[in-house]
Order: structure tokens, then C-alpha cells, then sequence
């Protein structure tokens, strides 16, 4: 019942209200009809906003901020555009997985923004289900063989002579005829061709699948309220093993989960310490529990 009504209060600060995505790569597709139906909102999507000035994945514009700034920013430059205050946002990084080392990962950062509310919310989600690939290509064969490994053509390329031309670079390649034509042309200037997936979203299903389980989880966040104050965004923040014994102040096999340190908190049941802080930085709630 309690969470019922929290779901209500949360509704009730988003319903019927306009929802800005910042994109130009048709992420609305995946991101609208969740945030309808689980928010109330009615998106839009920012028509004159290029999020390409904050960096593309070609290289031939640095990203200058790093990935939650960089959201943050599209998020901005969407209300100021649409005259709204509600948006949301998102930033892919490709690369190495950060603890299954040479396995290819895409790491998602979904940002949303409630300006009448001053609420802001940040979700993450972390995967190795990605086609992120690129190789020095000489012949016709190999090329065949690349395009077939990363999913062509549903899952576009990109080709160029090389990784650190960006002057003439053909992207969003997702048919056969074009595909041998672009690569032939350049093969003719150049030894070899670099191939690379076209990571933009709406050349690249299995990303967005990524976006989509993305913004499940800042739905979840987003409906998670403060038990004392009914902020959205309540959320584990960090945990920190070994929570001191009351009586001989030893470790336990216990976890914080706080972003401040809290010593001597008294312990009677069994199973976590949970510490949760709202996106207001507002309420801190403790749940002191012990695992044997």
C-alpha cells in the first residue's frame, strides 16, 4: 500500500507534463513509449538540437566533457530549445569491459532532468552485448567476412582510409552495392580501408536494446521514492564491506551502503545495512541489519 502511494506521488509530479529526448539518432524510438507509459509524460524530441558538437564516435569531434557531463549538456541544450523542463538524454562509451579485460563492453548513461521539480537523475547500464569492432581491410573477402561477424546489414559501417583521416568518411553503410562501392573507391588512393561499426543508435539495433534496458533502470530509479521525504531517485549509493561490531568492534561480513562513513550503529537482526540517500542529498535512511 505504502509503495502504491509513493507510485502516486511520483505520478503526479510528471504526469501530462512535456518530456524533451535529446537525440538525432531516433533513440525516442525505445526511450518514449517506456517514459509514457510509466511516467504519464508526453515526449518530444528536440529537432534543431546537434548532440554531434559534443563528440562523435568517428573522432572527427573530441568529446570535451566526460559521458554524465556530456548528457547532462544535450539535456540542457533540448529545454532551452523546446522551452521546457523536463528532458532526458543519453551517452554511450565504447571500449575495453572495465573488469572482463579485451572483451568489447558499451557502457549507457541515461540523464533525466525535472527542472520545476529540481530533481536529476542519473542511470547506468553496463554491457558486453555489443558489436563494437574495427579492422584494417585490404580485400573484398575480408571485408565480406568483417560485415558479416558484426551483423551487416542491419548493423550499418562506417569506411575510410584510415583511423586518423576525418576528412572523408562514409558512415551509415548498410546495404551490399554501396558498401562495395565505397570500399573499392577508397581501396584505389589508399594500400587498405578501415571498417568500423557504425555505433550512432539508429544504425545499431543491439545498442539501442542497450538504451532500452538502460532506461528500464531509470524508470526504476525514478519510481524509487525517500521513505521520509517522497523524493524520486532514492538509491544505494555505494557499499562499504565490514560494518564494525557494536560490542568488540571487529568487522562483520556486512556491507554499508552509504555515501558517508556512520560507526557503531547498533545491529539486532539478520541480514544487510542498507544506506540510502535521495537525489536531494535530503534523508539519509539506515536499515541496520547483520549477516552471519
Amino acid at each position: 500500500m505504502k509503495d502504491m502511494i509513493q507510485s502516486e506521488k511520483t505520478l503526479e509530479l510528471f504526469a501530462d507534463r512535456k518530456l524533451v529526448i535529446a537525440t538525432k539518432h531516433h533513440k525516442e524510438k525505445v526511450i518514449a513509449p517506456l517514459l509514457e507509459s510509466h511516467l504519464a509524460v508526453s515526449c518530444i524530441v528536440s529537432k534543431n538540437v546537434d548532440t554531434d558538437l559534443l563528440g562523435t564516435f568517428t573522432g572527427e569531434v573530441d568529446r570535451k566533457l566526460d559521458p554524465v557531463s556530456t548528457a547532462k549538456k544535450k539535456c540542457e541544450w533540448a529545454m532551452q530549445e523546446t522551452q521546457t523542463t523536463m528532458a532526458i538524454a543519453s551517452e554511450g562509451s565504447f571500449g575495453n569491459h572495465p573488469t572482463l579485460f579485451l572483451i568489447p563492453a558499451n557502457e549507457e548513461i541515461l540523464y533525466f532532468i525535472d527542472q520545476k521539480n529540481d530533481i536529476e537523475i542519473i542511470a547506468k547500464e553496463l554491457s558486453t552485448e555489443t558489436n563494437y569492432n574495427a579492422q584494417e581491410i585490404e580485400n573484398e573477402p575480408a571485408l565480406m567476412e568483417f560485415a558479416s561477424k558484426i551483423g551487416f546489414p542491419s548493423h550499418a559501417l562506417i569506411l575510410r582510409s584510415s583511423k586518423d583521416n576525418f576528412e572523408n568518411i562514409e558512415k551509415g553503410i548498410n546495404k551490399e552495392e554501396l558498401l562495395l562501392d565505397v570500399f573499392h573507391k577508397i581501396l584505389k588512393k589508399s594500400k587498405s580501408v578501415y571498417v568500423e561499426t557504425d555505433m550512432r543508435a539508429l544504425y545499431n539495433p543491439t545498442r539501442m536494446k542497450v538504451i532500452e534496458k538502460a532506461t528500464h533502470k531509470l524508470i526504476k530509479k525514478i519510481m524509487s521514492c525517500c521513505p521520509q521525504c517522497n523524493t524520486p531517485g532514492f538509491d544505494v549509493e555505494k557499499i562499504k564491506a565490514g560494518l564494525p561490531c557494536m560490542n568488540c568492534l571487529m568487522p562483520h561480513k556486512v556491507h554499508w551502503r552509504t555515501s558517508t562513513d556512520v560507526k557503531n550503529v547498533p545491529m539486532n537482526t539478520k541480514n544487510y545495512i542498507h544506506f540510502k540517500r535521495n537525489t536531494k542529498n535530503l534523508c539519509i535512511v539506515i536499515f541496520a541489519t547483520l549477516k552471519y
